[in-house]
């Protein structure tokens, strides 16, 4: 028996293309810090026997033999934002911080007045090294508060106490005019009116950004192993309104679920990757995104900072970037991929940057969007989706009537 295979079938097979390629971004991740927080599942290492064990020469020079390795990938197209992450990036000398930019601006076309972020935890802060790190380039830093209770400070293992975070505001803020604060809420133990203290002491120092994440316990850490005493869902949804209340009454736009700004100071480099843009990440663990006219990539960098060290030495690195795994985005992928990121931003996007981003006619997805319509999760017409107030608070429902069905064949 003769199967016939119509053209239709043949091109729907087909990866879809994309017309043109997203924005890019940098990402740089340096992997220790001085000590683990029992929450954190990122991919940080403690330092053994103080700041002064850590290979930073050896470190900066396999950052810059990863990124020149990486350039084909990436070839002729512009970077619009460079954000360092960890780990605590300021244990590295402004010196390193400034070789690695000369490196990415050597190596690379970065956009002029492109947002250079580095973050900072309040107990790795001195005057001379911030305003080295300023005049390194990098025009936006990101503090890792957490809280301004020292109970708290205490209980989520933070190697600073609230004096230290206080002085670490009025530093990054004489050096800076682009400055975020990173705290968590839902905390152990945590009270209202305790939440509301910490939201209110961020908000006083006028900052450009606050974050403000739920505590949750992630596998393979401390609290997940040994769960501390949390709030419970009611008192955690209580604590997330207060704190949008607070903010909008400070003048900060929730543009993201997490995300506070003034008015023009969204990151854009968390917006880039909230809209299915593209970022190179470089370092022990780093993650990227690249997308080509026929494909979009995920890529893993070796997690260990020892084997990454070893797969970018020099008689090695010519081989190509010390890639751990790498896999393409398939059909099915996209779409769910695209929403998870998108559906995060309070105002939404356009249905255009959605076939634009992922090569897809938005049509595909219809059934999808009429279902989370239906339980009022998200408003949506011809051009433009967003979530609703409902849809905001129930995320996870939200993303699970866009998950794929089936695996791509």
């Amino acid at each position: 028996m003769t199967t016939i295979i119509s053209p239709a079938s043949i091109l729907g097979s087909q990866s879809p293309r994309l017309k043109s390629l997203p924005p890019l971004g940098l990402y740089i991740h340096i992997p220790w810090c001085m000590k683990k927080c029992p929450y954190c599942d990122f991919n940080s290492h403690e330092v053994r026997g103080g700041e002064g064990n850590v290979p930073e020469a050896e470190y900066v020079a396999a950052l810059i033999r990863d990124l020149e390795a990486a350039l084909p990938q990436v070839w002729g197209r512009r970077v619009t934002s460079v954000f360092f992450g960890g780990g605590t990036p300021s244990l590295f000398s402004a010196r390193s911080i400034d070789a690695i930019l000369a490196a990415v601006r050597a190596l690379l076309p970065l956009e002029h007045f492109a947002e250079i972020t580095l973050e900072a935890n309040p107990g790795t802060f001195e005057v001379k090294k911030f305003a080295d790190f300023r005049a390194a380039g990098i025009n936006r830093l990101s503090i890792g508060i957490q809280s301004f209770n020292p109970g708290h400070l205490q209980s989520l293992g933070r190697i600073h106490d609230d004096r230290e975070t206080h002085r670490a505001i009025e530093i990054a803020q004489k050096n800076f005019d682009n400055v975020n604060l990173d705290l968590m809420y839902a905390l152990p133990d945590q009270t209202l009116e305790q939440a509301r203290n910490d939201i209110e002491t961020a908000a006083a120092y006028g900052v450009s950004h606050i974050s403000a994440y739920h505590l949750t316990l992630e596998p393979n850490t401390l609290f997940h192993r040994y769960p501390p005493p949390l709030p419970d869902d009611d008192l955690s949804a209580e604590m997330q309104i207060m704190i949008e209340e607070t903010l909008a009454q400070g003048g900060y736009i929730n543009y993201e679920t997490s995300a506070f700004a003034l008015h023009g100071r969204e990151s854009r480099h968390n917006m880039n990757y909230w809209t299915f843009g593209d970022y190179l990440g470089i370092g022990a663990g780093a993650h990227s995104k690249i997308s080509f006219a026929d494909k979009i990539v995920r890529q893993i960098r070796y997690k260990q900072p020892r084997e990454y060290l070893a797969k970018t030495a020099p008689d090695v690195a010519a081989s190509g970037a010390p890639m751990m795994e790498q896999h393409e985005v398939g059909r099915n992928d996209r779409s769910f991929e695209f929403m998870m990121n998108a559906l995060r931003l309070t105002r939404g996007f356009t249905t255009e940057m959605f076939t634009e981003r992922t090569g897809l006619p938005i049509t595909g997805i219809r059934r999808q969007l009429d279902e989370a319509e239906r339980r009022q999760l998200i408003v949506h017409d011809y051009r433009h989706i967003a979530p609703t107030l409902t849809g905001k608070r129930f995320l996870n429902d939200l993303l699970q009537i866009f998950l794929p069905e089936k695996s791509d064949m």
